[in-house]
C-alpha cells in the first residue's frame, strides 16, 4: 500500500469519526432520535392511543413546511395513503383531526426542539469552522404577515395607513443565528409597532443564547450603548455597523491606526422608557469602543486591540453578516414562511417554530455533507439540500447504510462566493393586471352580485 492510499484511508477514517460524532442523520428517522424524544415526551401533553399522536402531528407539520404544497389537506392525503403502504388500517382524509392534533401540540415543545437542534450543532462545530477560535452569532429581525382574522388583528395589528379589511396582520421576529452551521438558536415574536415591539426589545428577550466569549455581527439598528453595555457585562463581544446618528471622528481616542482608534462613548443622560432607574444608575458612565473605517463604513467593535483582530480582519470578517440575510430569505422564501396561514396568532407562533424547526434539520444534514467532505456549510446551497432530501426521504428510510451517499450528493452543488454583488431591488415581471382591493371583501363582493363585474379592470 503507498503513502498516498494510506493517507486516503486516515482522512476517511477521520470523516467516519466525525460522522458518527454528530449523529444527525437520526433527527430526520420522523423524530425517533433519543435527543429529540425526550423533549417530546417531556412537553408533550397526555394523550390517548389515537392516528395523530403528537411524534405524528409533528412529523406532518414538518412535512408541511417543507413542502410547496403546505395545506392540511396535502398532508393528511399523504399520511393515509403511507398508512395503507405500510400495512396499517387506513384512515380518514377529512383534516379535522389532524387540525385539532396540530392544536394540541404545545408551543414550548417545538421551541425546546428547535433549541436542541441548534444547541447540538454548535457543540458539534470543529474549530475551523470558527473565528480566532470563538463562536460567531448572528442577529437580525425580520417580518411576516398572516391571515386577516380578528384575532390575528387583535394580538398583532396591521400598519396603521392601512385601512381596515384592507390590510394583513403583521408581526416582526428577532432571531439569533450561528454563523458557522447556520442553524437558529433562538427567536422572539412580537407585534410590529407599539410598545415593546421593537427589535431591540425583541432581542432582549434573548439574551440567555449568549455565553461568555461568543462574538454577535449585527447590523447598524444594533449599535446602542445600552445595548453594548450589556452585552459586555456577559463577556460577549460584537461587531457592528456603525449607527447613522453617531458622529465618529478620527482625531479623537487611542489611536491604533489610520482610521482605527478607541472611542470612549458617554452613557445617554436620556433614560428609555423601558428601563428602570435602578437600572439606568448600574450601566457604566463610560464606555470604550473601537471604531475603524471600512470602505464607505464605519465599524464598531469591543475587540479593542489589534492583536486581539486587525482592521483587514475585522474588514473582511463583517462581511459574514450578509450570511444572515441569506439564512432568513431561506426560512421565509424557500420554506415558505413569509405567510403565516394560521388564523389565530397562537396557532401562527407554533407555524413559526414548525418552519425553524425544519430550517435547523436541514442545516444539521448540510453540517453532515459538509464535514464529510471536509468544506464549510455555507459553501453548500440549503435549497439542493432541501430538493435532494424530499426526493430521498420519499425512496429510502435514512440509515447508516445510505449516508454517506445522500452526503455526497448533497455537497455536489456548491454556492459561489458573492461577495459584493450588487442588484436591483426592482422586479422585471410585470404582474396581473388586476385593480387594488380597495374596500373591504364582503362589501365588493356585494356590489359584483348586484351590479356584475366591472367591464374593464383599471
Amino acid at each position: 500500500m503507498n503513502t498516498n492510499q494510506k493517507l486516503k484511508q486516515v482522512q476517511q477514517k477521520s470523516i467516519q469519526t466525525q460522522i458518527h460524532k454528530t449523529d444527525a442523520y437520526s433527527f430526520f428517522n420522523l423524530l425517533t432520535s433519543p435527543q429529540l424524544l425526550s423533549v417530546v415526551d417531556e412537553c408533550s401533553p397526555d394523550h390517548r392511543e389515537r392516528i395523530y399522536t403528537p411524534t405524528t402531528t409533528l412529523s406532518l407539520f414538518l412535512a408541511q413546511a417543507m413542502n410547496a404544497d403546505s395545506s392540511c389537506q396535502n398532508a393528511v392525503d399523504r399520511h393515509a395513503v403511507e398508512r395503507v403502504f405500510n400495512g396499517l388500517s387506513s384512515c380518514s382524509t377529512i383534516t379535522g383531526g389532524y387540525c385539532k392534533a396540530r392544536q394540541r401540540l404545545p408551543v414550548e415543545m417545538i421551541a425546546s426542539l428547535v433549541k436542541q437542534t441548534g444547541n447540538l450543532a454548535c457543540k458539534q462545530i470543529p474549530s475551523q469552522w470558527q473565528w480566532h477560535g470563538r463562536p460567531i452569532k448572528l442577529v437580525d429581525g425580520t417580518t411576516v404577515t398572516m391571515p386577516d382574522t380578528l384575532e390575528n388583528q387583535n394580538a398583532y395589528p396591521q400598519q396603521k395607513a392601512q385601512q381596515p379589511g384592507l390590510g394583513f396582520p403583521i408581526a416582526r421576529i428577532v432571531g439569533v443565528i450561528c454563523l458557522s452551521s447556520g442553524v437558529i438558536l433562538d427567536a422572539a415574536i412580537g407585534k410590529y409597532k407599539g410598545k415593546g415591539a421593537s427589535e431591540h426589545a425583541l432581542f432582549r428577550q434573548l439574551l440567555d443564547s449568549f455565553a461568555p466569549g461568543d462574538i454577535i455581527l449585527a447590523d447598524r439598528y444594533y449599535s446602542s450603548y445600552f445595548l453594548i453595555a450589556l452585552l459586555k457585562e456577559k463577556g460577549v463581544d460584537i461587531i457592528f455597523q456603525q449607527h447613522a446618528t453617531r458622529k465618529t471622528d478620527f482625531r479623537t481616542g487611542e489611536k491604533i491606526g489610520a482610521r482605527d482608534h478607541v472611542a470612549s462613548w458617554k452613557k445617554p443622560k436620556a433614560k428609555p422608557d423601558w428601563m428602570s432607574q435602578q437600572q439606568y444608575d448600574h450601566y457604566p458612565d463610560n464606555l470604550a469602543v473601537r471604531e475603524l473605517k471600512s470602505g464607505n463604513k464605519t465599524l464598531i467593535t469591543t475587540l479593542l486591540s489589534d492583536g486581539e483582530a486587525s482592521k483587514k480582519d475585522i474588514s473582511e470578517f463583517y462581511k459574514q453578516r450578509w450570511h444572515v440575510e441569506l439564512d432568513l430569505r431561506n426560512i421565509k422564501t424557500t420554506l415558505g414562511m413569509e405567510i403565516l396561514s394560521c388564523k389565530t396568532p397562537e396557532m401562527n407562533e407554533k407555524e413559526m417554530w414548525v418552519h425553524f424547526l425544519a430550517y435547523n434539520l436541514i442545516r444539521l444534514i448540510m453540517a453532515e455533507a459538509a464535514l464529510y467532505s471536509q468544506i464549510i456549510p455555507r459553501q453548500l446551497s440549503f435549497k439542493h439540500t432541501l430538493q435532494i432530501w424530499l426526493s430521498w426521504s420519499i425512496q429510502f428510510s435514512l440509515s447508516t447504510k445510505n449516508i454517506q451517499t445522500l452526503l455526497k450528493m448533497i455537497a455536489q452543488i456548491r454556492v459561489g462566493n458573492r461577495g459584493g454583488r450588487i442588484e436591483p431591488r426592482a422586479v422585471k415581471r410585470r404582474s396581473k393586471p388586476y385593480s387594488l382591493l380597495m374596500k373591504p371583501r364582503d362589501e365588493v363582493r356585494g356590489e359584483i352580485i348586484k351590479n356584475g363585474y366591472p367591464k374593464k379592470l383599471k
